[in-house]
């Protein structure tokens, strides 16, 4: 078993020093979301040399704002879209039982039946065929429901919202964490992953991409990479990339904007998730630890693809159609949380977001240059293979095939005889057994190296004081082996606290710039720095949030500073 890499700030530095020295990489991707992280991790356990840029923070874009579900998408079986749906429920499977069982987890959703006769047959149908389509399945199959049966499962709904009900599974995780431990996985099977390293060019041999130019975005610094192929995955910044690359790509790409809210687990009475129709799509409502995640919405957008904006009309949206099936109605003052991210949806040439293609595509639009767009998170790993394999035109012919789907990403060994022990080792560290738990659904068998990092400081056992769910250590272990750089990367990626914590964590704020701190080299000056952006950011989102549109949501969410602009004075595009 390989030991787990640690991206911590020391490994970071090192890793930018052979990147300047380094004149024989294989593959250079470019963007650190679910896509690029898992073409990182398929390139180099096919024997491939490998370096990852992503110009912020692992995961910042859309793969740490979905609506944090592994599943095969009901409504794709709706549009007859089979294929999808069969390959993303054999990839829920292998994350459930092989590659991430410590980060994907079975979750329930109750489909109310609003008509009595026709609709439980028609879903039924659909739900049988979701049941089987993908193979053998560790989830257990649907179940049919009378009104009574549903009303007792979930109490808080009205009894006229529902005729009936059915209940069925899929799968959840936390995307933000299961992006960066993909990431993580990358690097211990020898991909050099950076964080704030953004692609500012191309090289070129006539028509052919022979490597790029990258800034390191902390320090200012720059290098050229020389490199065989460059994979492109940048998501909506797709056709970007493309252009500075010096071509016109193969296929557009449009914004689809996701927006969801979340809510105190007591605001509902339920004991499984929903999915309900609307005039659009579904929304859905996702059991989240003590929370509720609802959403989401699917409209165009063409503004900030780095700080997309939700709007007060996007919030209404959701309320106002949940609300139609709640006995006690959600309001404004009821959501802890809220956001937005941005989907990278294949463009046809007027379709609305909501109809276009969830499929994805790989393109080879210049020698040297693969991009790949489309998908859905689900996917990742089929993505991943595919845009590797595209890749064999500019590397050897003798590129052996993916094996992604038998390397289980960091913590996952282990993680089964660790879950039988949760109670002997809560009296070890005297803590609830409940606190076990939950390090082992963000850790799996790296809770034990999380946990040893207060072996010398027993109060970093402690909880962080206005975040209370989570414990300080987890605090320094995101910035000592995760890869944070900043108090951002802290409070909204490594841990959830900027949507689960109804102050969405200004109030744990300082002390967990102090945590890390020393981890990071900070001074006094650049932890007031961090916390003053990082304020700023929540009071930008919230005044973006009682706007009425989105052109104004848009303008006030970027009057935050961003504060990897702010290391080297100048601003990210």
């Amino acid at each position: 078993m390989l030991a787990p890499a640690r991206l911590g700030p020391d490994e970071r530095a090192e890793a930018w020093r052979a990147l300047q020295d380094d004149a024989d990489i294989d593959v250079l991707v470019v963007g650190g979301g679910v896509t690029g992280a898992g073409v990182a991790l398929d390139a180099a356990t096919r024997g491939l040399k490998v370096v990852l840029v992503e110009q912020r923070d692992f995961g910042s874009g859309t793969s740490s704002r979905s609506s944090k579900l592994f599943h095969g998408g009901l409504r794709y079986l709706e549009q007859l879209n089979f294929s999808l749906v069969r390959e993303a429920l054999r990839e829920r499977e292998l994350m459930l039982t092989l590659l991430a069982p410590h980060l994907v987890k079975p979750v329930s959703f109750l489909y109310p039946l609003k008509h009595r006769f026709w609709e439980r047959p028609y879903v039924t149908a659909g739900l049988t065929l979701y049941d089987t389509m993908g193979g053998k399945s560790s989830l257990p199959r649907h179940q049919q429901l009378s009104r009574r049966k549903a009303l007792r499962m979930a109490p808080g709904l009205r009894k006229d919202a529902l005729a009936g009900a059915l209940r069925y599974y899929d799968a959840q995780a936390d995307d933000a964490r299961h992006t960066m431990m993909l990431a993580r996985t990358a690097a211990t099977y020898g991909a050099s992953v950076l964080a704030s390293a953004k692609v500012t060019g191309f090289v070129h041999a006539g028509e052919r991409v022979v490597g790029a130019t990258v800034e390191d975005v902390e320090s200012g610094e720059s290098a050229t990479l020389s490199a065989k192929v460059v994979i492109n995955c940048t998501g909506v910044w797709t056709d970007d990339i493309q252009k500075l690359a010096g071509g016109r790509g193969q296929f557009n790409v449009r914004a689809s904007k996701g927006v969801h809210i979340v809510v105190p687990r007591d605001r509902l009475n339920s004991e499984t998730g929903m999915i309900l129709r609307t005039e659009k799509s579904v929304l859905f409502v996702i059991p989240w630890g003590t929370h509720w995640i609802i959403g989401t919405t699917d409209t165009e957008w063409d503004l900030d693809r780095a700080h997309p904006a939700a709007s007060r009309a996007d919030i209404d949206y959701i309320l106002e159609h949940i609300n139609t099936v709640l006995t006690t109605p959600l309001t404004h003052d009821d959501i802890e949380g809220v956001y937005a991210g941005l989907r990278p949806l294949l463009a046809g040439e007027s379709e609305a977001t909501s109809n276009l293609s969830r499929e994805h595509a790989v393109a080879r639009p210049q020698p040297g240059l693969i991009s790949i767009a489309g998908g859905k998170y689900t996917t990742y790993r089929v993505m991943a293979a595919d845009a590797v394999d595209a890749a064999r035109a500019d590397l050897s012919a003798h590129v052996p095939d993916s094996v992604t789907d038998h390397i289980p990403l960091v913590g996952a060994e282990g993680y089964q005889a660790l879950t039988n022990q949760v109670e002997l080792i809560a009296r070890n560290r005297d803590l609830p057994p409940w606190r076990i738990t939950h390090l082992l659904d963000r850790y799996g068998a790296l809770m034990q190296e999380v946990l040893t990092l207060a072996d010398d400081d027993p109060s970093l056992l402690e909880p962080l004081p206005g975040a209370e769910e989570y414990l300080k250590v987890e605090i320094v272990y995101a910035a000592s082996h995760e890869g944070a750089l900043h108090l951002d990367d802290l409070l909204s990626r490594r841990t959830r606290i900027s949507i689960e914590a109804h102050d969405r964590g200004v109030d744990c704020a300082d002390d967990a710039a102090a945590l890390v701190a020393p981890v990071l080299g900070w001074d006094e000056r650049r932890v007031e720095d961090e916390v003053a952006a990082y304020r700023a950011r929540v009071a930008a989102e919230r005044e973006s949030q009682a706007e009425g549109d989105d052109l104004a949501a848009n303008a006030d969410r970027l009057a935050a500073p961003d504060i990897r602009a702010r290391a080297v004075g100048r601003a990210l595009d």
